[in-house]
């Protein structure tokens, strides 16, 4: 059965169903869909409406693996069939489907199509659940749950353009069903969720989320015993399939239905004054980083630590690492967990008043406002943080359990008077540089991607199939990007579009220095205008001498003796512009103990062909 639209139609209007099998109705009827092949076509339209398809992208996905000579042509009569079955938009005599230089385009509004009516009701249920309204969160989470009549395109998914749809469309689904689950446990009615959990956890048994709402959900309807149980399965099965241990936020969990820890969270009637999560959504295609994203959660859950710094140069995925451990570690932090950006949109840096005042909107905190002055002088806008404010946010960070991410910090003085001196709060800090003046704090560095982990990136964003084409060719790529999440990512999101693009042609494109970072932009996402942030980022001293490393470090790295000879310079010298450039987060030395004569440093191979760039112009 085909839910109804969200509104009232006129009549006429077709209601197009995505979550389930490929169906449409016009007044109630079913309409007929035509050939398969057709429908194919439909089904892609649909699945990225009121945006252009490129033609490639319908051929790939009608005939994946060997398209005639006629395909163009067998398109256009698919794409004239399905206007005529679909007629007008609300009888303005305007065709459904249009075509641009873009490709197709299927015009549709959020009442005539399920999946578009689920977005906008998953929105509407988060805003509704951040406001703190968990009742109104859960109807509409609900409401968006029962628009599924089961796995989506289910009839074709043997297209594997339209199974990776299908695919995205599940990973919603699972999303918005924790979403809903989570609030129903906090609203005090776990029952309600235990059995559609648990259906879940079985399809789906690596996802934490899942596992750690069946645990609440169980424990909630006093069936400690079996929720205790759910989590040495997953420890079992973690340690088997991945020799890994469940996270530091599911232990805790864990201990505190043994009665070893802090209790779960009560329903939040119980809980006014705890407040919930500010932070941006978790990012999807995150990849790799296992032991990084351990240590992050070990050291957050450990009550000794309270400032962790993630560094590493620009495009190394360290806001991404940040949010994905401040995600996990809900249940750790009951009084919230907030970011916010400690630059602003064009890469300078905030005043630490500002990013205290927004501090202090998010947790609920009195900051005392002092007056700007002119920009520059004593109390203005670069003025730090004055003494009253400094001490209403500590005093909040005493009393609460909270954690801060404090994302793109640019220099020490932003964040010092923010970070915590005493209490249970924790701060997690995302930098280019060492931040090397701030104490006591944990530090962990980023590199580049192990190949397998870029590897995987890049298949997430192509598609594995693709990927599986011309392996040695996927692996220059993303050695041409320096394995470097941000630069792999662009290079992913470019191949997406540009299908008809051979991996090998694209790999010898970015193994050009002079081309690399041309071809490195997706949208308005540029891998050079990353690169010039990190640049500017640095002194001006800082700067020669990067450009002038650039060449001997772009050979595989340069020694001291490299760096004394391009820069002309003595022994001294040269240990201090190096130890400068580690300290900025521009140049990578060896993690264990050799002496500087010994030790091979390196530039990120993208940061190079910029610092060429510069050094040339």
């Amino acid at each position: 059965m085909i839910r109804p639209p969200a509104r009232p139609a006129p009549a006429g209007a077709v209601y197009f169903s995505l979550l389930g099998p490929l169906t449409a109705v016009r007044d109630g009827r079913p309409l007929p869909l035509g050939p398969r092949k057709q429908r194919l076509v439909l089904a892609t339209l649909l699945s990225r409406p009121n945006t252009p398809v490129p033609v490639d992208v319908l051929t790939d996905a009608v005939w994946p693996d060997d398209p005639p000579r006629t395909a163009r042509k067998n398109l256009q009569v698919y794409v004239s069939a399905a206007r005529a079955l679909l007629g007008s938009t609300d009888g303005d005599n305007r065709d459904r489907v249009v075509h641009g230089c873009g490709g197709y385009r299927l015009r549709i509004d959020e009442g005539e199509l399920d999946t578009l009516r689920f977005r906008s009701l998953a929105r509407a249920g988060r805003d509704a659940g951040e406001r703190g309204d968990l009742r109104t969160a859960a109807r509409l989470l609900r409401e968006a749950l029962d628009l599924w009549e089961g796995p989506p395109l289910n009839d074709l998914r043997d297209s594997t353009g339209v199974a990776e749809e299908a695919e995205r469309l599940e990973a919603r689904c699972l999303t918005v069903y924790e979403d809903w689950a989570e609030t129903e446990i906090e609203l005090g009615r776990a029952a309600v969720a235990v059995d559609g959990l648990r259906d879940l956890v079985e399809r789906h048994p690596l996802r934490e989320r899942l596992r750690a709402a069946w645990m609440n959900s169980l424990h909630q309807s006093g069936r400690q015993a079996e929720a205790l149980a759910v989590y040495d399965d997953y420890r079992l099965l973690l340690a088997r399939e991945l020799g890994l241990e469940p996270s530091p936020a599911m232990a805790a969990l864990y201990r505190a239905m043994l009665g070893r820890g802090r209790a779960p969270r009560p329903p939040a009637a119980d809980r006014d004054t705890v407040r919930g999560a500010a932070l941006p959504a978790a990012p999807r295609d995150f990849t790799g980083r296992r032991e990084e994203l351990r240590d992050v959660l070990a050291l957050l859950d450990s009550p000794d630590e309270r400032v962790v710094v993630v560094s590493g140069p620009a495009g190394s995925g360290k806001s991404a690492l940040a949010l994905r451990a401040a995600h996990l570690l809900g249940d750790g932090f009951p009084d919230g967990r907030f970011h916010v950006q400690v630059r602003r949109e064009d890469g300078t840096a905030r005043t630490p008043a500002d990013v205290l005042a927004e501090l202090g909107r998010l947790c609920g905190v009195r900051v005392p406002v002092v007056p700007a002055g002119p920009a520059g002088a004593e109390g203005g806008p670069a003025a730090a943080v004055s003494q009253d404010a400094e001490d209403a946010w500590q005093e909040w960070l005493s009393l609460h359990r909270a954690l801060i991410v404090l994302d793109d910090v640019p220099d020490e003085a932003s964040v010092r008077g923010l970070l915590p001196r005493s209490g249970p709060s924790s701060v997690v800090l995302t930098a280019r540089g060492q931040l090397a003046g701030l104490a006591p704090v944990h530090r962990i560095a980023l590199g580049a991607l192990a190949d397998g982990e870029a590897l995987e990136l890049l298949g997430k964003l192509i598609g594995p199939g693709r990927l599986r084409t011309d392996p040695a060719a996927a692996l220059r790529i993303v050695r041409a990007c320096g394995a470097l999440p941000l630069a792999v990512g662009v290079g992913g999101m470019r191949l997406a579009v540009l299908r008809h693009l051979p991996l090998a042609e694209y790999a010898d494109r970015l193994g050009d220095p002079s081309a690399a970072l041309d071809e490195l932009v997706a949208g308005d996402v540029s891998v050079r205008l990353r690169m010039a942030s990190g640049w500017q980022d640095l002194a001006a001293d800082d700067r020669r001498a990067l450009g002038r490393l650039a060449g001997p470090a772009q050979e595989g790295g340069f020694t001291l003796d490299g760096a004394m000879e391009a820069l002309g310079c003595g022994e001294r010298a040269a240990i201090r512009t190096v130890e400068s450039l580690i300290d900025a987060g521009a140049v990578t030395s060896p993690t264990g103990e050799v002496t500087a004569h010994a030790a091979l440093y390196e530039v990120p191979r993208l940061l190079c062909l910029y610092a060429r760039e510069r050094e040339g112009s």
